[in-house]
């Protein structure tokens, strides 16, 4: 009669400081991995910003190449026409930007200068004397550190000099006309590598992400639309120099969430000051904190609707860590960026809890700011049959009655 075997003492890995180093070196391992990643990306950081940039336009654009489908154009036809509608527009803006603000650069600075220059004054002999030296000292070390060579060194070295930023430009006109012409194609050759649930997820995490970036494109540029109009319209009313370039620097500055329009007014106001005197620059003031108050509480919640769905903090962060990333592009690129990775890790985990709770009690995160309120009944249905489909990958094809089996297989009964 045998003796029951004991159980195997636990091993060294069973305890719980074994368990952590697994945790430990599985941590560490999935870092490295990101980390060669990360560096891969950088060593090609032209053709990664090229090819965000191209998909977020795409994204913005596409919803005319399907209406114009649906007005029975060709495909082609209708690729060319948002195409070349889109190279038009963009460099009509860029042209503008760079005519409207060139021309009038020198005397522009200047004018920023000098506004400082006279607002310091105000503050060292106004009612209430304020040391402004500190802030000057900070200011011209910050000058001094954008004017010297390591800096432009370090902004050209980025930018890949002239070259770099040409074929960026060429690769991302290239890398849009094929997102245009041929997106949904690609996207459905990536999806046919995967089945069920998995397929139903990536399906609806790039239908979020086109739609979130295409409509924050489309509201952005609208809202800074308004803004320019609106600052820009005042200030030739008012008589102040330079209108034309400040609304433009207002325009592109708005495209930098939170912190750009306010940003673009301050100099605005500086600019009146130093022209116009301080009580115009007052009345610039005012405007741009009007402008600033309807662009939140009216112009955001109804042009973007529910694009952006992140708090003020989190946009902050963003801005910063883009901004010290990648410069003026990482700060433009980062909150949509972010927007998009939200909304997609509200599709892949279920691990967050919904609704109220007796203990937390309200939801900070509103039913229709969740990544799945937003999708139609048209793509829930699609998400839903993809995780119903079986995968037709592993089964068998079906044999010819003629055929010889194959050597080692035995025939069939029957």
């Amino acid at each position: 009669m045998s003796t029951p075997s004991r159980p195997d003492p636990p091993g060294l890995w069973a305890d719980s400081l074994g368990r952590a180093s697994i945790r430990c070196a599985q941590f560490l391992l999935v870092a490295a991995v990101v980390g060669g990643l990360l560096w891969i990306l950088m060593r090609v950081g032209i053709v990664v910003v090229a090819t965000l940039v191209a998909l977020i336009l795409a994204s913005a654009v596409y919803p005319l190449v399907g209406w114009l489908v649906r007005r029975r154009w060709s495909r082609l036809l209708a690729t060319l026409a948002a195409f070349l509608s889109t190279l038009i527009l963009l460099g009509g803006v860029v042209t503008g930007i760079v005519f409207a603000v060139r021309s009038e650069w020198d005397e522009l600075s200047a004018s920023a200068v000098g506004g400082w220059d006279e607002l310091q004054r105000f503050l060292k002999t106004g009612p209430i004397p304020v040391d402004t030296a500190s802030v000057d000292s900070a200011l011209q070390k910050v000058t001094g550190f954008v004017t010297s060579g390591t800096f432009l060194g370090g902004a050209l070295s980025g930018l890949g000099v002239a070259t770099g930023f040409v074929t960026g430009a060429v690769l991302m006109i290239v890398v849009l006309f094929f997102f245009l012409k041929d997106g949904p194609l690609l996207w459905n050759f990536t999806l046919r590598w995967f089945h069920g649930t998995t397929r139903a997820k990536l399906a609806e995490s790039g239908d979020r992400a086109v739609q979130l970036l295409g409509g924050y494109v489309r509201g952005t540029a609208a809202v800074a639309a308004v803004d320019a109009v609106f600052i820009g319209v005042p200030l030739a009313i008012l008589g102040v120099p330079l209108a034309l370039p400040l609304a433009v620097i207002v325009f592109v500055g708005a495209f930098v969430p939170i912190v750009g329009a306010s940003v673009a007014g301050t100099l605005a106001a500086l600019v009146a000051l130093v022209t116009s005197g301080p009580l115009i620059a007052l009345v610039v003031i005012a405007v741009v904190v009007a402008v600033n108050q309807l662009e939140s509480n009216l112009l955001q919640p109804l042009v973007m609707g529910r694009a952006l769905s992140l708090h003020s903090l989190v946009v902050l962060l963003a801005l910063a860590v883009g901004t010290i990333v990648s410069g003026f592009f990482g700060a433009i690129l980062a909150v949509p960026l972010t927007a998009v990775a939200w909304s997609v890790i509200q599709v892949w985990t279920d691990t967050y809890q919904v609704g109220d709770d007796p203990v937390l009690g309200q939801d900070p995160l509103s039913a229709r700011n969740r990544a799945s309120s937003k999708a139609s009944i048209t793509e829930r249905w699609k998400y839903q049959r993809m995780r119903r489909s079986t995968a037709k990958a592993g089964e068998a094809a079906p044999v010819d009655a003629d055929e010889e089996p194959e050597h080692g297989s035995e025939p069939r009964e029957g």
